[in-house]
């Protein structure tokens, strides 16, 4: 798994990703430690990005 920085501030780090992909629901941004990859996968799905642009832009935020 890459290093994700965005793990302790992720209520923070939320709005920031609805704002750029507003089709988001709060259950698609629903993060649990040690799910890192499902939540990765959920976003990829709904933006149609690839993990690395995901991983890459909330790893900026």
């Amino acid at each position: 798994m890459d290093d994700l920085k965005w793990k302790g501030s992720w209520n923070e780090i939320k709005g920031k990703v609805k704002q750029k992909w507003g089709e988001l629901t709060d259950d698609d941004l629903t993060y649990t430690e040690g799910k890192e990859d499902e939540l990765v996968g959920k976003l990829q799905k709904k933006t149609g990005q690839t993990r690395e642009e995901v991983v890459k832009y909330l790893n900026s935020l």
